[in-house]
């Protein structure tokens, strides 16, 4: 399967390239805080977000590859309507954490496939994570101790790290928390008799 990732996500990447597909990867040049904060104000559901943005990363790679196969890919946190990008600072990872704990949030894992320029799939991905109520004294060590990881993460954690410390319960699939709805993608790759069966 012939396919650009519209993303330099590393993490993504590996996922697509541990699953035998061999992507190349193509930054999108997309602005989406900007498109994030104007679908907020709209009142978009993290849902669309996560859709919307996928969407708008594939375009814009595929307006530039119109002949290719085109992936892009998003990822929402949602803790009831309310959604949450990337920390900025140690503080607002802090911050984040601290709103999360002891409640259940979803993150939303959203991919659109372009062909041709146009969009030819979508599928938006859904994982339910219930955060133990820590303390003060541990978030704060956890976020020195990992920043420099946990920066490119939304919500401030990764589970796949120490981040699965501090859950006390996941529901959904490891890629869809990873940050890509990859059974699903792989699924219709099969139906479109892209990857062997």
């Amino acid at each position: 399967m012939d396919l650009i990732l519209a993303s330099t996500s590393p993490t993504r990447l590996s996922m697509l390239r541990a699953a035998g597909l061999d992507p190349t990867p193509v930054a999108p040049r997309v602005d989406e805080a900007t498109i994030r904060d104007a679908l907020v104000a709209e009142g978009a559901s993290p849902r669309d977000i996560a859709d919307a943005l996928a969407e708008m990363k594939a375009r814009k790679v595929a307006e530039r590859h119109p002949a290719s196969l085109v992936l892009g890919c998003d990822q929402v946190l949602a803790l009831d309507r309310q959604t949450f990008a990337k920390p900025e600072t140690p503080d607002d990872a802090r911050a984040q954490l601290r709103q999360l704990r002891g409640k259940t949030h979803k993150l939303l894992s959203a991919a659109v496939v372009y062909d041709n320029a146009q969009p030819v799939w979508r599928h938006v991905s859904e994982a339910r994570l219930t955060m133990y109520d820590v303390s003060d004294s541990y978030l704060d060590d956890y976020v020195q101790r990992n920043w420099e990881s946990i920066r490119h993460s939304v919500g401030g954690y990764k589970v796949e790290e120490e981040g699965v410390r501090l859950f006390t319960n996941i529901t959904g699939d490891h890629f869809t928390i990873l940050g890509l709805p990859l059974l699903p993608l792989l699924a219709w790759a099969r139906n479109r008799g892209m990857i062997p069966t």
